[in-house]
């Protein structure tokens, strides 16, 4: 029950301050506009932007009232949330304006934030040795930039997964829900908090984002659901890890993982910035394949899956 009313809390927030904040939006002209000559637009109407201030509001609200975690963890998460949410608007506005917001204060506060959360105490600290059984902990440096480098890059690919209706959000509902059942098996009941509340924000928002979406996320919203993502799998799946459940958090966020993986190494060889955005996403690929968007979102939704499960098996070989 408890997990249920933070699941519900979460899910109706977000449901019913959406068409709200959709309003506002039109009102002020804080909306995405389609453009010509630009395969990453494919929407023929201008869309709100700010269905990412309705997740975090409706993630904070339910977060504070279910969690129990230490109050350093849960300022550390709160603050951390705030400055991935406050910089990710900024850029949100700069693009309804057709200008590029720097992509350097966007990385030093995403780091920022992650550097908080290590301060919290929720680290990456080893794993455990399942040939001697004992606990392998990392030196204090390698913990540090192994914990920073993973919110980092869970944040940036599911921000970089966010280029059809409803794919970033359902490819996170389906990570968030397989942590949550990882969590509530481990027992670590804060992370499970976090989880299912992720999982109602995320279904909330997803009744607006399916296509044609009526409102979008945003920079805003897919990096603090992937910042939240990675605070999850090092509040729960990280912790008492044999090396091979290491790969219970990877695999639950396979497909941006993966996925981006390519892209950053494609841009690096091609001589790009690894910032600069493109067409070279998988969803992208897939589309000029031939694919329509509603197949290309149910087709990586059903990997996501697919990755899922297996993450679900390691957890329960318990190896």
């Amino acid at each position: 029950m408890h997990y249920l009313a933070a699941f519900l809390l979460a899910l109706f927030i977000v449901y019913l301050s959406i068409p709200l904040l959709r309003r506002f939006a039109i009102k002020i002209d804080f909306v995405d506009k389609p453009k010509e000559n630009n395969a990453r637009k494919l929407h023929k109407e201008p869309v709100p932007l700010t269905a990412g201030i309705a997740i975090f509001v409706g993630f904070v609200v339910s977060y504070l009232l279910f969690n129990e975690a230490p109050w350093e963890e849960t300022v550390a998460v709160l603050a951390g949330s705030l400055l991935i949410l406050a910089i990710g608007t900024i850029d949100d506005w700069y693009k309804t304006q057709g200008k590029e917001f720097p992509a350097w204060p966007k990385f030093l506060v995403q780091i920022f934030a992650a550097y908080l959360i290590y301060q919290a105490g929720i680290v990456f600290v080893g794993f455990y040795n399942p040939f001697t059984e004992q606990m392998v902990v990392l030196p204090t440096v390698l913990q540090f930039l192994l914990t920073v480098t993973w919110i980092f890059g869970v944040t940036t690919v599911i921000n970089f997964s966010d280029g059809m209706d409803g794919l970033a959000g359902g490819l996170s509902v389906i990570s968030a829900m397989t942590l949550f059942i990882v969590a509530v098996t481990m027992g670590q009941s804060d992370s499970a908090i976090m989880a299912i509340t992720l999982v109602g924000v995320g279904l909330g928002y997803l009744k607006y984002n399916k296509p044609p979406a009526k409102i979008y996320m945003g920079d805003a919203g897919a990096t603090f659901l992937g910042f939240i993502l990675s605070v999850i799998a090092l509040d729960g799946a990280f912790k008492q890890a044999t090396v091979l459940s290491l790969f219970i958090p990877i695999l639950a966020l396979g497909v941006p993982i993966f996925d981006n993986i390519f892209v950053v190494l494609k841009r690096f060889k091609d001589g790009k910035p690894i910032y600069k955005a493109d067409a070279t996403q998988i969803h992208y690929r897939l589309l000029s394949a031939g694919l329509n968007p509603k197949q290309i979102v149910t087709f990586l939704c059903l990997v996501s899956v697919c990755f899922s499960l297996t993450s679900i098996i390691l957890l329960l070989l318990q190896v």
